[in-house]
């Protein structure tokens, strides 16, 4: 999910709007609609914030990842909870055992393909933004180091995941939909397309504002509607052999109460009016899903097709991890850990199983996707009133158990003592030499205030003395305890990070959603 550094503003905006975000009980009502949905979703806000006055309808939105959100619905977690579902995309869900008995009505409401964009320089140089262009093409011409690009992590957001099952469908032999058996045959062609991603993230949208940081990167495998809304234009290039579109089907539970299921229904309709329905293309460069709307001359003419989505579990799973231990550029995680005095007792307790669930012991889907994965290199800087000493894992390309076995026991061996020096820490981990071919990131987490060493104003004008490709490794900063927001949310803001708030959830559940955006 993307993160806001005013959310509690947002919220405040959203319930005066008349759609509310998150789990606030005081918003159920008769007329609320409770939503599960994907952070895709969140540029539709305002407008669902009018469905109250003209159909009596609130919607209550609560956000979660992909395949978070399809565990709880296969799991009957979600039930209780929500009266309906809306992702970009509802087929990783189907192919869950017992999932498809826990849906009811699915309407479809709009439409994205998933495509590449490259700024006009570049795709004039390559030739692409004249004549037709091809999966393979692309791949080769990643191969040649012709091009770099950014993708969100497949595991975590389904643009990412889209795009892995369109080019794995596209360069494989296969004659319908790819099979788990399949899956090893097209990975080397994966690996030359994958060689050019030089940026990952959990949600789409947070990738088009991390590229847009980057001058490096020559563009981005995203949404159709987030390459169009980007400030400066690319060039999007639509391959002639196909692409995987997301659909956002609005979905009813079957678990929903009979009173739910009459909002649904009036929500559902609405959205498919032709006055909405062109208000959604307008405001969200999403294509119409209803027939008779004219579509927007900007999503030009090229002829779509769809790619064969795989039709079992096993083969999904199959690619997302070939993908995260095999094909894509390895990760450097660094985690910067307050194991100060405040940390004692309950606290880091909870570090401790944070971490020993990124080893394996989270055995759900999103878990297991969320571990360290092969050829990753992890180094833990635990600190109190100064850095401490740094460790480094380095997890093997093959039998990694032994490696996540020794993370286990690190994080099993923290303790709290001591004063809380987080900028120092910080500038520990940065003063670190980049490793060169790995996506570079840093987690930071604390429960206070800091109390020894340098201050914030000292560890700005160092970080912007760093070398670029340092400068280029942002912070994820956990919220937790008596953390200082605004500090924190400087830090996340001056390095490209992001802030995850763990004071009204868990450390381990901010810990598995930040590994979506390394």
């Amino acid at each position: 999910m993307r993160r806001t550094l005013t959310a509690v503003v947002l919220a405040a905006a959203l319930l005066a709007a008349g759609c509310s975000a998150g789990d606030d009980d005081s918003a159920d009502g008769p007329d609320v609609l409770r939503v599960l949905a994907g952070s895709e979703i969140k540029d539709l806000e305002p407008l669902l914030g009018r469905a109250a006055d003209e159909i009596g309808v609130r919607v209550r939105l609560t956000y979660t990842g992909t395949l978070d959100g399809a565990e709880q619905v296969a799991s009957g977690r979600a039930d209780s909870r929500f009266d309906a579902i809306w992702f970009s995309s509802n087929r990783y869900l189907s192919l869950i055992d017992g999932a498809p008995a826990k849906l009811s009505t699915q309407t479809k409401i709009m439409a994205s393909p998933v495509v590449l964009g490259l700024k006009p320089a570049k795709a004039e140089e390559l030739g692409w933004d004249r004549g037709p262009v091809s999966w393979t093409d692309i791949a080769a011409a990643a191969k040649g180091g012709r091009f770099s690009f950014g993708m969100t992590n497949p595991a975590s957001s389904n643009s990412g995941f889209s795009a892995l099952v369109g080019v794995a469908a596209a360069l494989s032999d296969a004659d319908g939909a790819l099979s788990a058996e399949q899956v090893s045959t097209v990975t080397p062609k994966l690996k030359d397309f994958f060689s050019a991603q030089r940026l990952t993230a959990g949600s789409s949208g947070w990738l088009a504002d991390a590229y847009a940081r980057d001058p490096r990167v020559d563009g981005m495998v995203n949404y159709e509607s987030v390459l169009l809304g980007l400030r400066d234009p690319l060039t999007l290039v639509y391959p002639g052999d196909g692409v995987v579109s997301a659909d956002y089907p609005l979905t009813l539970l079957a678990s929903a109460p009979e009173e739910k299921k009459g909002l649904y229904g009036k929500l559902a309709a609405w959205l498919r009016t032709p006055a909405v329905q062109k208000e959604i293309m307008t405001g969200t460069h999403r294509r119409p899903i209803v027939p008779g709307v004219a579509l927007d001359p900007r999503f030009g003419s090229a002829q779509l097709i769809e790619l064969p989505f795989p039709n079992q579990r096993r083969t999904a799973d199959e690619l997302i991890a070939t993908y995260l231990d095999q094909v894509r550029v390895p990760a450097e995680a660094l985690f910067v850990l307050d194991t100060s005095g405040s940390m004692d007792g309950d606290r880091i307790q909870a570090l401790r199983q944070a971490l020993i669930a990124l080893t394996g012991a989270d055995t759900s889907a999103s878990g297991t996707f969320s571990r360290f994965r092969n050829r990753e290199t992890v180094t833990m800087i635990p600190f109190n009133g100064q850095a401490g000493t740094p460790v480094p894992f380095t997890v093997p390309e093959r039998d990694p158990a032994p490696v996540l076995a020794q993370i286990k026991r690190f994080a099993e061996g923290l303790d709290a003592s001591g004063g809380t020096a987080i900028y120092d820490s910080l500038t520990a981990a940065y003063d670190r030499p980049a490793l060169p071919g790995h996506y570079s990131s840093i987690v930071l987490m604390t429960d206070g205030e800091n109390t020894d060493g340098s201050g914030y104003d000292d560890f700005a004008t160092r970080y912007r003395l760093l070398p670029e490709a340092r400068r280029h490794t942002p912070t994820f900063v956990v919220l937790f305890g008596e953390s200082d927001v605004e500090e924190m949310r400087k830090i996340a803001t001056l390095t490209g990070g992001a802030v995850f708030d763990a004071r009204s959830s868990s450390l381990s559940s901010a810990f598995k959603e930040i590994r979506g955006y390394q």
